[in-house]
């Protein structure tokens, strides 16, 4: 009996990993928080395509040098996407009044948009599995349907898959 159930919880799990990888698939707009703990929509969802950065605070340098690539080149700017992050503040091991304050200056010196997830909603809610210690990055069309979806560093072979996904967004 204890074999069937092991061998049946793996199988779910399997099913949810397998889940959570399956795309494109609709997802909803899902509340969160600004860098101030009030309620929250992702900004520009319906309007425009979205790439989000959804980043547990103790890998913010996961992907760093090809994000701030595409920051200072320009590469995904466009009429028709938006880049924002979200903040993983549940799996944050740092007070998340001290995460709030960093993303706050960062905010202040580019002018970037950075939000916070303190429950897991964002990864709930759209199926991501476990994102500790990861960096994820999200495509996500105006149509609510989420075309990509990397955890972790990216390798120069997912950097290309990702640029010529986003691509067909900007």
């Amino acid at each position: 009996m204890r074999t069937l159930t092991l061998i049946l919880f793996a199988s779910f799990l399997f099913t949810l990993t397998a889940d959570a990888q399956s795309l494109p698939r609709k997802v909803r707009n899902v509340e969160v928080q600004d860098l101030d703990s009030k309620k929250a929509r992702l900004p520009w969802w319906g309007e425009k395509n979205l790439l989000i950065f959804y980043v547990d605070p103790e890998v913010p340098k996961q992907n760093h040098d090809f994000v701030s690539w595409i920051e200072e080149n320009k590469r995904l700017e466009g009429p028709n996407i938006e880049g924002f992050g979200i903040v993983n503040l549940k799996d944050a091991v740092y007070p998340n009044s001290l995460v709030r304050k960093i993303a706050d200056a960062r905010t202040a010196k580019n002018g970037a948009t950075i939000l916070c997830d303190p429950d897991h909603w964002v990864s709930s809610a759209w199926r991501l599995g476990d994102c500790d210690n990861q960096f994820v990055m999200l495509i996500i069309t105006k149509e609510g349907e989420l075309v990509y979806y990397h955890k972790g560093e990216m390798d120069e072979a997912e950097q290309q898959r990702f640029l010529e996904i986003a691509d067909k967004y900007r």
